[in-house]
């Protein structure tokens, strides 16, 4: 994975001037080992859209093809129906360019945990 940009229409946008992007993650996968549909599915168990955010936070899928919109909008179906009655608000959008973020926002999680000591 490798974090980013993506969604707006400025050119090379930074975290100090994101513009009209969003904060984004590329994942690169082989589908013979992981389905499109399973990442989704990850995806919608971590995640929580149920409020609206700034542009920068929004939450979206970017698809590559028919195929993908079709396979997002199957999962975000399903997440609007296990919510409960809360509104999703989940932007489903083709893909627009990606910029790759910063190198300290790349494996953030993982630069966070090496500076604790349990």
């Amino acid at each position: 994975c490798v974090v980013g940009y993506s969604g707006g229409k400025e050119l090379n946008p930074t975290y100090r001037s994101i513009k009209d992007h969003t904060e984004a993650v590329l994942i690169e996968f082989d589908p013979s080992t992981i389905s499109y549909e399973d990442i989704l599915l990850e995806w919608s168990r971590m995640h929580t859209p149920t409020y609206t955010r700034k542009c920068q936070y929004r939450s979206a899928i970017w698809h590559l093809d028919d195929e993908q919109q079709s396979t997002a909008k199957q999962v975000l179906t399903g997440m609007k129906a296990a919510s409960r009655g809360d509104q999703i608000y989940s932007d489903l959008e083709p893909a627009t360019r990606f910029y790759r973020a910063e190198e300290y926002h790349q494996n953030f999680m993982q630069k966070q945990a090496r500076g604790r000591h349990y």
